[in-house]
């Protein structure tokens, strides 16, 4: 079966990708989550980086506050596809510092980059990704959708 390996920066990360955790779980997904640190655990980082794929991980969600290099550095060295989760932290400058270092990076290097503190779009990206060869992940992305829709329907009676 296909993984997403979900890594964040540090610890206190994890309440913003709990959401990637959650959504991936809904979808019967497996995961492998851990902490990698691009500036605390370099050769984490980069043995993680370019092993990944060898573990049958097929899409790989990055969390990072501040600085937030970990996404850009993971997919300079993996040849998964990457998606970056911007986090506001404690040391952020509103979290546009890390948005803006998910986000802009050069040519050659993709990050997938999903809005401040958006890990449950990131999973729901990844399922996509994994449900286009997955028809089982694709039903499932089928059937979440149409509920997002009946939500709305719902609570458009309700007004």
């Amino acid at each position: 079966m296909s993984k997403v390996a979900i890594i964040m920066g540090s610890k206190s990360d994890m309440p913003v990708m709990q959401d990637a955790i959650d959504i991936l779980n809904g979808f019967d997904i497996e995961i492998e989550v851990d902490i990698v640190s691009a500036h605390r655990t370099p050769e984490k980082l980069f043995e993680f980086s370019k092993n990944a794929h060898k573990k049958d991980i097929k899409v790989i969600i990055a969390g990072a506050g501040g600085a937030a290099h970990l996404p850009g550095m993971v997919a300079s060295m993996s040849p998964l596809p990457v998606i970056g989760v911007p986090v506001k932290s404690s040391n952020s400058i509103d979290g546009w510092d890390s948005v803006l270092s998910i986000l802009q990076m050069p040519g050659g290097v993709p990050v997938a980059t999903v809005a401040l503190n958006g890990a449950k779009n990131a999973g729901i990206l990844a399922a996509q990704i994994l449900g286009s060869a997955d028809q089982c992940v694709l039903d499932k992305i089928m059937v979440y959708k149409e509920g997002l829709k009946t939500k709305v329907i719902e609570s458009a009676k309700n007004l």
